[in-house]
């Protein structure tokens, strides 16, 4: 560790479009030599402290799976084991954790809880999900649409809620100029500073309130959960908003060669249905493996 503030990864377009780019690069060959069965011990003797506010299967997993496998070790800190700005303040929790590992992922609620971790500690501080953000997924995706379909070339539509997901979408397809349209009911779009920041990083989406129109022509249609954690209590508002304006993904939206994607949890039955998700269109379980490869890309490079 040095006194030297580190590089973090709150927000996708913390890293530069070169960077970015040489993120997926270093993500792709890791996975290539896993695939060999040649672990490469990158990070050995090295410390990830992973902590939790919301539950999670693939961000535990893949970043516990992938500290193992580059060398190093992870640390579970839930939420009965730390209490993120409740039992201490976050500057604190940062400062004493940064004496302890070499690198830090939260999984969270209030986005800012995450900037502050940033601010104060001296290790490298992951985004590993925040009401506002879910950088690490977008690394994921673009890695998978990079490998469908060499390089960017692919015409994606987002269906569904303009939620954390596809805000860090929004924002890692501009930076690679991927050709990207978002369909969301009105009430639901994409934050207009998203968008604007969009435009700033290179090609903002197209955005549209019909999902048939966003869809047409598309190689990938990409949905998430219409109801998202801690928004419990607008379950029926939202669910009845989305079956109306027809956001469903399902075989009569798609056309006959469209790929899907979906970042998981699946809600079968809601934004999709259970014979897509068990199609051979579904690129979905790429994009779950590609999780683990992204991140072993992300923390070699923060290291």
């Amino acid at each position: 560790m040095t006194d030297d503030h580190p590089r973090n990864f709150v927000d996708i377009d913390d890293l530069t479009t070169e960077e970015l780019h040489a993120v997926l690069t270093r993500a792709t060959d890791l996975k290539e030599r896993e695939h060999r069965g040649k672990h490469h011990p990158l990070l050995s003797g090295q410390t990830l402290g992973m902590i939790f506010e919301k539950p999670s299967t693939r961000t535990r997993v893949s970043f516990e799976t992938g500290m193992t496998q580059l060398g190093g070790h992870a640390i579970f800190l839930g939420p009965d084991d730390i209490h993120l700005g409740h039992g201490e303040p976050v500057k604190d929790t940062a400062r004493a954790l940064s004496r302890y590992v070499d690198l830090l992922m939260a999984r969270v609620f209030d986005h800012a809880d995450v900037q502050e971790l940033a601010e104060y500690a001296t290790v490298p501080v992951i985004n590993g999900l925040t009401d506002d953000a879910h950088p690490c997924q977008t690394l994921a995706d673009l890695l998978t649409i990079r490998e469908r379909f060499g390089d960017f070339e692919a015409d994606v539509a987002w269906v569904g809620d303009g939620n954390n997901v596809a805000q860090s979408f929004v924002l890692g397809a501009a930076m690679v100029d991927l050709d990207l349209t978002v369909a969301t009911p009105p009430e639901y779009a994409i934050d207009d500073a998203v968008l604007d920041r969009a435009a700033e990083l290179g090609t903002p989406p197209e955005t549209t309130t019909d999902p048939e129109a966003a869809v047409e022509g598309a190689d990938i249609v990409y949905t998430d959960v219409w109801v998202s954690m801690g928004e419990e209590d607008q379950r029926a508002e939202k669910l009845e908003r989305f079956q109306r304006g027809g956001f469903q993904v399902d075989d009569d939206l798609l056309g006959p060669d469209t790929e899907v994607m979906h970042c998981l949890p699946a809600h079968r039955g809601e934004e999709i249905t259970d014979e897509v998700m068990e199609s051979d269109r579904a690129l979905v379980w790429d994009q779950a493996e590609n999780r683990l490869h992204a991140q072993k890309g992300l923390m070699t490079w923060l290291d």
